[in-house]
């Protein structure tokens, strides 16, 4: 069996009833997002259904929610004799839930903490002030220069290198408008304001990182039994101190997740498997590395397809 890695996704996979079919075949699912809701003190499971007043959609719930269903399938994926992954790598959020599972940092602890993370987010800047935007089928270096063309009316910068055909910006909300503008100028085939709250992964999230650090700073975090390629930079480390400081970084600087899977690629994964609700990363490795061969997770025939694949030897 060649090499193979897990990827877990980010704010944005998200959908009402997520999970539903995985959690009436597999009482494991319902069980993992039991123990995160009591280390909340929130019913998760309710707000990943349900989604009452919105809330699904509220970072700092969003969040813990998320890694809640990544870990929940995980467990499964071990419960069901799953193999265990060569290499591990998130998006953003995902990038926790990715330690979690590499049993890094306590999953209690770090549900906690990615809650913190979305309060720290949303109280960084005012609603409304900021903006993120999706530029498609544009290369990269026209996208750099249309920010630094524009960086003087404001924070704008590339937040999420997703994949060669789709760049994300962030900052003020007008200069990624003026930006996103030169861009459609320059030839991308779209251009899409995205629908969240906090412009993630620009200079507008240093107070929310300031704070972050602090809290990081009174968690224990262990060398992770899965090596994890982080975003910042794709790198792989074994100390504890250093993926802290990746994390702090990650929140101001872009997510490089066309490196992550290059890294991937070049470390013998020839097959990602994506642990969470939906396909979004499956998706960009298939226009980044197509090469590589991509399997999701998210109900009971996608998962049983991957076991197939990958189970224990």
């Amino acid at each position: 069996m060649s090499g193979f890695g897990f990827v877990f996704p980010g704010q944005g996979s998200q959908q009402p009833g997520m999970l539903s079919d995985l959690a009436i075949k597999f009482p494991i699912i319902q069980l993992v997002f039991e123990e995160a809701s009591d280390a909340l003190g929130k019913n998760l499971w309710a707000i990943a259904q349900k989604n009452p007043n919105n809330e699904l959609n509220d970072t700092s719930i969003t969040q813990p929610v998320l890694m809640a269903a990544s870990v929940a399938i995980w467990r499964l994926w071990r419960s069901q004799g799953g193999a265990n992954p060569t290499l591990l790598s998130g998006h953003s959020l995902g990038e926790y839930s990715a330690l979690v599972c590499a049993e890094a940092v306590a999953f209690s602890d770090a549900i906690k903490l990615v809650h913190q993370r979305g309060l720290f987010m949303q109280g960084a800047i005012p609603v409304g002030v900021g903006k993120m935007t999706a530029i498609l089928s544009l290369d990269v270096e026209s996208v750099e220069a249309a920010c630094s063309q524009v960086e003087n009316n404001g924070v704008v910068s590339v937040a999420n290198y997703n994949s060669p055909s789709q760049i994300v910006i962030a900052g003020d909300a007008d200069a990624v408008d003026e930006a996103s503008k030169l861009c459609s100028e320059a030839g991308a085939k779209r251009v899409v304001e995205l629908n969240v709250s906090v412009p993630s992964h620009c200079k507008l999230m240093e107070p929310a990182a300031d704070e972050l650090k602090n809290v990081l700073d009174t968690i224990a975090f262990q060398t992770p039994r899965i090596p994890i390629v982080q975003n910042v930079d794709a790198g792989i480390s074994d100390s504890a101190d250093e993926i802290k400081e990746r994390l702090i970084s990650q929140l101001f600087n872009p997510v490089r997740w066309t490196q992550c899977l290059m890294v991937l690629r070049e470390e013998g994964c020839t097959s990602l498997v994506e642990c969470g609700p939906g396909k979004v990363l499956s998706g960009l490795t298939k226009r980044s590395e197509p090469s590589i061969s991509s399997y999701v997770t998210h109900d009971p025939n996608s998962i049983s397809v991957a076991l197939e694949n990958f189970q224990s030897y």
